[in-house]
């Protein structure tokens, strides 16, 4: 972001990415625990004033999004059960619609596994080569953009993302851990407004989003 500051801090709408992102989940699931993992040396985020901060658990996280994952999860082990769901997200994206989180419950309430918010690929891919020229295009036809957050049952996706640890393997995604354990992770179709804040411009765009979203 060549920001000077973690991303998660910037503002966005009168608050931070951070606090717009927390908020929204916790009002999505007031009766539910929300789990944070920060960077040992974070002095910020404990300090944020937060509408749900009597949801939220602080945990230390990893090097790995994988590791930070795993701390949040062993935070649940003493009221968690292996059926429980679980919901993993982006503090990056706060544009996340409450329509979205509920057609990811619906959809995945039934699954013995667990789903991923995803949305098809619309543009055109082009692979590159060494000298970043076009060297194909790439066919889109049932390719997906995955999303957070990503549903699973407590115990299939603590074990995954632990055995993946144990192998050396780093994941990307939750999904990409179930998917080397061997289970089927259900596609839920998001929006395209979920987006994620990488890039100086995605920060505008997020303010734009969420002035347009109907949503209080």
């Amino acid at each position: 972001m060549g920001a000077g500051i973690p991303k998660q801090y910037l503002p966005l709408a009168g608050k931070t990415v951070f606090q717009q992102t927390l908020e929204r989940l916790c009002a999505q699931f007031p009766h539910s625990r929300c789990v944070v993992a920060l960077a040992e040396d974070d002095a910020t985020a404990r300090s944020l004033p937060l509408k749900c901060a009597l949801q939220i658990d602080w945990v230390i996280g990893g090097n790995e999004r994988m590791d930070s994952v795993i701390a949040g999860l062993n935070a649940l082990i003493p009221s968690a059960c292996a059926q429980d769901w679980v919901l993993v997200h982006d503090v990056a994206r706060p544009c996340i619609h409450p329509d979205s989180l509920s057609r990811l419950c619906e959809r995945v309430a039934g699954h013995s596994v667990g789903g991923i918010l995803a949305i098809p690929v619309r543009d055109t891919l082009k692979r590159e080569n060494a000298a970043q020229h076009i060297a194909v295009t790439v066919d889109r036809k049932h390719l997906w953009q995955a999303q957070t957050p990503q549903m699973f049952r407590y115990g299939l996706l603590k074990s995954a993302l632990e055995t993946a640890r144990e192998k050396r393997l780093v994941v990307t995604d939750e999904a990409s851990a179930m998917e080397l354990a061997g289970h089927a992770v259900q596609l839920v179709e998001g929006r395209g407004d979920n987006q994620k804040i990488t890039f100086p411009d995605d920060q505008e765009l997020a303010e734009w989003i969420l002035a347009g979203q109907q949503y209080h």
